[in-house]
């Protein structure tokens, strides 16, 4: 080795924040091995680097003993002393024994560390930057797909789609660009292993904070999102300021904000609907398309009973029941959803509408929401927009006409 060497040294030190002198360290345990190696020594050996000159010296180290047992370790008090007479038993003796042709295993050896060290330190590197990225969204473009799993590039790393966190409703193809979640970020001896998500629940209050500048100024606040991904989502919204609307800012003006996050999760629906510390108020939000008339909690359950109009049931049930299971994740209430004429024929009968309010003596806290709340549509909140309502019971009807 010579100065160019070390100059290259020191400047992988400037560009790639690998110390000179942990470089020059991890060259030199590695020429003691090749030293070894290639000239077939057991004896105890230091390798020493001048830091300007890149100079190389191989001293043996042997110890000084009153009788020799092993000539590659130890060294007689006779020979000891002909090097200088002040050496006595037991003190450590270092001869050079540089070889001549050194030079080049020397040169090889140290190429092989410095770019495995180079390799390490980008590693490094790459996993620093993204473990800090661990539950955000980043943007990434599809690389390739092997046996259901998606691999896509992100920056100066690779991220895996697990088959288990792509969306079964997805055409993922070469080149797409899709928003993922970060899950987690591994070390592994090939590099850092970052493992990314389109189905986790997280990946929509992050687009959204991407979109509503109300939710990243916390103005308004996701208080509790129920997803299934490719099909619906519920998120639960609020805000303290009660000149804001919650369900409004996520909207948009005509929808604009919320169409953006559809669209990113091509064409997964979403309710927004207002949170309420009321369990009751908030029960009958979360089944938001349906109009609800009546809620009946048992807080020891953790249980409600909700009546819905007739023509509302299918609705507030939902395709295959999801409206109602997403309803109840979201509020984490067991939810019992009954038509009127249900309520009727099973607990009152024909006196029905003479009954009071109390629907069961096992439930204590009851709502029963006027007619003029049970039909009020909230503007710009497409969630209620009628369209909306008409699109769920038209699915409703293709289902029905399905299973005849």
């Amino acid at each position: 080795m010579n100065t160019d060497f070390m100059e290259a040294l020191s400047d992988l030190e400037h560009d790639k924040g690998i110390k000179k002198d942990i470089l020059l360290e991890a060259i030199e345990t590695a020429l003691i091995s090749a030293y070894k190696r290639h000239f077939g020594t057991d004896q105890n050996a230091r390798v020493e680097i001048d830091a300007d000159t890149g100079e190389i010296k191989v001293f043996a180290i042997k110890n000084v003993a009153a009788e020799v047992e092993d000539a590659e370790t130890e060294i007689s008090l006779e020979e000891a002393r002909e090097i200088n007479d002040k050496y006595e038993v037991g003190d450590v003796v270092e001869t050079e024994v540089t070889p001549r042709e050194f030079g080049r295993i020397a040169a090889q050896t140290a190429k092989q560390v410095v770019v495995q060290r180079i390799r390490e330190a980008e590693r490094g590197i790459i996993y620093d930057q993204y473990a800090e990225k661990e539950n955000e969204v980043l943007t990434a473009i599809v690389h390739r797909i092997e046996r259901g799993n998606v691999y896509v590039e992100m920056g100066r790393a690779e991220g895996i789609i697990p088959v288990s966190e792509t969306v079964y409703t997805e055409q993922y193809n070469i080149n797409d660009r899709i928003k993922v979640y970060v899950l987690e970020v591994k070390k592994t001896n090939k590099g850092p292993q970052i493992i990314v998500s389109r189905t986790h629940p997280a990946l929509i209050k992050r687009l959204f904070e991407l979109e509503v500048p109300e939710i990243r100024q916390n103005v308004v606040q996701i208080k509790s999102i129920a997803r299934e991904a490719g099909g619906r989502t519920k998120i639960a919204v609020y805000s303290d300021e009660k000149d804001i609307d919650p369900v409004g800012a996520c909207v948009g003006h005509k929808g604009t904000r919320i169409e953006k996050v559809v669209e990113e999760l091509n064409g997964e629906k979403i309710d927004v609907v207002p949170w309420s510390s009321d369990a009751i108020e908030f029960i009958a939000n979360a089944l938001r398309p349906a109009k609800v008339v009546m809620v009946q909690i048992n807080e020891d359950e953790k249980a409600a009973k909700v009546i819905v109009p007739d023509y509302q049931l299918s609705l507030a049930i939902g395709k295959e029941g999801q409206n109602a299971r997403l309803a109840a994740k979201l509020t984490g209430w067991k939810i019992d959803i009954k038509s009127q004429s249900q309520i009727e024929q099973e607990v009152f009968g024909e006196d029905f509408a003479n009954a009071d309010t109390t629907l069961s003596d096992d439930f204590g806290a009851v709502a029963e929401l006027n007619e003029e709340e049970a039909v009020e549509e909230v503007e710009e909140d497409i969630v209620l927009d009628s369209l909306e309502e008409e699109e769920a019971q038209e699915d409703m009807a293709e289902e029905e006409k399905t299973e005849q």
